[in-house]
């Protein structure tokens, strides 16, 4: 199926590494014109530099997402370097330090709610009034499976994933008549490498070889951490996949939805 993504230009923050990148190169791979963004300049200045050695089309962009300065500065450079942005996945963010209720602080939250929701926050008000102005928009943020179904630990990660998912329906509400289209992607348990090292390292604890093959490295380890009814974890592509679909023209008449990415670990629709 032709997305129709050709010539679009696509902001992803946080694509140096992990799910973002992953977006960042399965757009790209729909011949969009990726903006890379991370804080590390040499890590997303690689991750452009494969993009475009694989036939892509990819730029890079540097800048803490928590300081408004940083962010007028990438994202003049983005539309300098690219053009004006037609998608924006607002990706980047992070659970940071694992805190019980117990010993849960409110600088935490405060840290928490900076980095995940004030950050997708800073740039989508700079680019949502030039894509409604345009007619035509795509903004995607990336939630947690954990926005709709709180663990019992890092209570303020879950709860900045469910702030996006409200500011999403929001976000949607209004830009929809300008044609553009708001929405939430929530991933569930995802074989990224931080859960790659992490499910080794419980194998070899049960007595596993840690070079073991991936599929009896899942099997025998994710039951501990999750109940997946499809058995296994998402991959990175299945992502990447579903973001490049929707934002493209083809999922014009979806906005302000939350799809979630989770095997079906969620107990409702």
């Amino acid at each position: 199926m032709d997305l129709k993504l050709d010539g679009k230009i696509a902001l992803v923050t946080g694509s140096s590494k992990g799910i973002g990148e992953a977006i960042a190169r399965g757009l790209a791979r729909e011949k969009a014109i990726v903006v890379v963004h991370g804080r590390n300049r040499t890590q997303t200045e690689d991750v452009a530099r494969d993009i475009v050695r694989d036939g892509g089309r990819a730029h890079a962009v540097v800048g803490d997402l928590t300081v408004d300065e940083d962010v007028s500065a990438l994202v003049d450079e983005a539309h300098a370097v690219a053009g004006p942005i037609d998608i924006l996945v607002n990706n980047a963010g992070g659970s940071g330090a694992a805190e019980e209720w117990s010993e849960s602080r409110p600088l935490s939250w405060m840290s928490a709610y900076d980095r995940n929701v004030v950050a997708a926050v800073r740039v989508t008000t700079r680019l949502l009034p030039r894509m409604r102005q345009a007619g035509w928009g795509r903004v995607i943020n990336i939630s947690s499976l954990a926005g709709l179904m709180p663990p019992a630990s890092r209570p303020d990660y879950a709860a900045c994933k469910a702030a996006m998912n409200a500011m999403t329906v929001s976000m949607a509400r209004a830009a929809a008549a300008d044609g553009v289209t708001v929405n939430t992607v929530s991933p569930g348990t995802i074989h990224s490498g931080r859960l790659d090292a992490r499910f080794r390292e419980v194998a070899v604890e049960r007595g596993l070889n840690e070079d073991a093959p991936w599929v009896e490295i899942e099997q025998a380890v994710l039951p501990l951490f999750a109940q997946v009814p499809l058995g296994r974890v998402g991959t990175l592509e299945e992502i990447a996949d579903a973001v490049s679909f929707l934002v493209s023209p083809r999922a014009g008449y979806i906005t302000g939805a939350n799809l979630r990415l989770d095997g079906g670990m969620l107990p409702t629709i």
